[in-house]
């Protein structure tokens, strides 16, 4: 694949990407859920009810394994490894357990086999309401299929990989297919370990090492992974096209030695959310596939003593990447919680997240309403749902590089408001750095 130009750096190009000015204001505070708009939908064993906004109440939450909760890409079902509550100290089981969040109500189905789960086995939900397992057996990954048959749990074995280690992708937006990566120092492998035809195949090996993991289009067909070659050398964005052998192109070159991963795309609107340490130290920016604009990192977005990470946009934003909502998950000493922001509102909101929400899962609808899983002593599933809030002040002058004379109240002008010239779009790699002239 040829990809389009987003943001980009030539061998010749600067070191440094465009920040954005320096912002005056200081993030908003986070505040109550409920202020917020939260709306607390309890799960079928447990009545609605407000999410609390001030600091939540130490209560015997179920240890939660390593792995994350995992959500199919249409947000139908989740899926996580828990393990009941129990006396501090007492041995614990691990078992998978999958929710289903489409109904009126979300509920839970706990799948526990005849023996417990060890705590690096890792759970992801697929559009059928089946649940992939993959375990670690000395030096092979198992693969299963776990289902819900009545009282019991049913099991479909899919076969074995040999190797050391595996990491399995998000689903694919296809709803049946998952795959694994397995990286090394000079090669990664690819592997279809669901939704193949004879159990796990491989896909593609990947010079280098590889990470990552995201999905740039709705058909499951381009994946892009984080990639160092061999030998060393900065980690680059790159996109694998999987109907074609797993083909290999170019998807990020902010400068030639920064760092740049991807973290979140948007098929609908093309937006990207990137990190990269071109500008001089890591920092989280946005871009969009196909535009012949630099990266921008906005200022907002590296509120002091924090950790800040994306983990869902708003679809169905078609060619509007600017008015995407982003979900991001915020890391601090008080814990995490929520921030939503918007590249057109240059303003990072901060929310206080659900007592018991597994941190980092949520998605969008697209009608802006944030769907954040939980479970806590109250109830054991439940989905709260915060609504977009709307961005307030008015936008920069065209250009995007400086302030109205109003003021925008400590927001970063990160994006031009007229649409930008049309350009022919020329491979990421190539793209420039910084916007030029159309010629005449």
């Amino acid at each position: 694949m040829t990809a389009c130009a987003i943001e980009g750096g030539t061998a010749g190009a600067a070191t440094t990407a465009d920040p954005g000015p320096e912002e005056s204001g200081e993030p908003e505070e986070p505040v109550g859920a409920e202020s917020a708009g939260v709306e607390g939908t309890a799960g079928a064993e447990g009545a609605a009810g407000a999410v609390p906004a001030g600091p939540a109440a130490p209560w015997a939450e179920a240890p939660r394994a390593p792995g994350t909760f995992t959500l199919t890409a249409d947000g139908a079902y989740g899926a996580r490894l828990t393990a009941a509550p129990g006396a501090p100290g007492e041995q614990r089981a691990w078992y998978p357990e999958r929710w289903t969040l489409d109904g009126p109500e979300p509920y839970a189905v706990p799948l526990p086999l005849h023996q417990p789960e060890e705590p690096d086995a890792q759970v992801v939900p697929l559009a059928d309401g089946r649940v992939l397992i993959r375990r670690r057996v000395a030096d092979r990954q198992m693969f299963s299929l776990l289902y819900p048959t009545g009282p019991a749990t049913g099991e479909l074995t899919l076969g074995a990989v040999e190797c050391d280690g595996m990491t399995l992708l998000p689903p694919s937006p296809d709803g049946s297919s998952v795959y694994g990566l397995s990286p090394g120092d000079h090669s990664s492998l690819l592997w279809l370990v669901a939704g193949g035809a004879f159990g796990p195949e491989l896909v593609a090996e990947i010079p280098g090492h590889c990470s990552g993991g995201v999905w740039l289009d709705r058909a499951g067909r381009m994946l892009a992974l984080d990639r160092q070659l061999p030998g060393g050398g900065p980690v680059k964005a790159v996109a694998v096209d999987l109907e074609r052998n797993g083909e290999v192109t170019p998807l990020l070159q902010i400068a030639p030695e920064s760092n740049d991963r991807l973290l979140l795309a948007d098929a609908d609107s093309g937006l990207l959310l990137i990190r990269s340490d071109a500008p001089g130290h890591d920092r989280l920016g946005w871009g969009v596939l196909g535009s012949c604009l630099p990266v921008r990192f906005p200022e907002c977005l590296r509120p002091a003593d924090v950790a800040v990470t994306p983990f869902a946009v708003q679809p169905g934003q078609m060619l509007m990447p600017e008015s995407c909502a982003v979900a991001l998950r915020i890391d601090g000493a008080a814990g995490s919680w929520v921030g939503i922001w918007r590249p057109q509102g240059r303003r990072l909101h901060q929310l206080a997240a659900p007592e018991g929400w597994s941190a980092g899962a949520g998605y969008w609808s697209r009608d802006g309403v944030l769907h954040l899983p939980y479970a806590n002593a109250a109830t054991p599933c439940a989905v709260a749902r915060i609504e977009a809030p709307g961005d307030d002040g008015p936008l920069p002058e065209t250009g995007g590089t400086g302030r109205t004379d109003g003021g925008t109240g400590g927001t970063e002008p990160s994006g031009a408001v007229t649409p930008p010239v049309v350009c022919k779009p020329v491979p990421l790699g190539q793209a420039p750095l910084h916007r030029t002239a159309p010629p005449d």
